[in-house]
């Protein structure tokens, strides 16, 4: 990378499908080689670092809602990188605890009003 390159954000879009089921998230990073593009994305954020002539587009978003990022598609044309994540269901890890009966009946006291 050329130590002139200037770092930029790019403009940057996220918002929800129509169904509330998927996370998109469109850069504009016009210039960027697709091959020079690096783009990860974990459970609660995305990164992305991509090199263009002589800029460098520099993105970090901290995500406010959990996606499956094994799931991620990524489409770059016309100098538009948009992704398209599920989001994970916030009970999906979840782990059922079994309740225990507690010893004996316990008394149960009657308040008058």
């Amino acid at each position: 990378m050329p130590e002139n390159r200037i770092r930029v954000a790019p403009n940057t879009v996220a918002y929800a499908d129509e169904e509330n089921l998927k996370l998109v998230v469109e850069f504009a990073i016009p210039g960027a080689p697709t091959d020079t593009i690096d783009l990860k994305i974990l459970e609660d954020s995305v990164h992305l670092t991509a090199p263009a002539r002589d800029i460098e587009y520099v993105s970090a978003l901290a995500l406010a809602w959990a996606v499956k990022p094994d799931k991620a598609e990524a489409i770059y044309e016309h100098g538009l990188l948009r992704i398209e994540v599920p989001f994970k269901d916030p009970m999906e890890d979840a782990v059922k605890v079994a309740i225990k009966a507690g010893r004996g009946d316990t008394p149960v006291k009657k308040i008058k009003a």
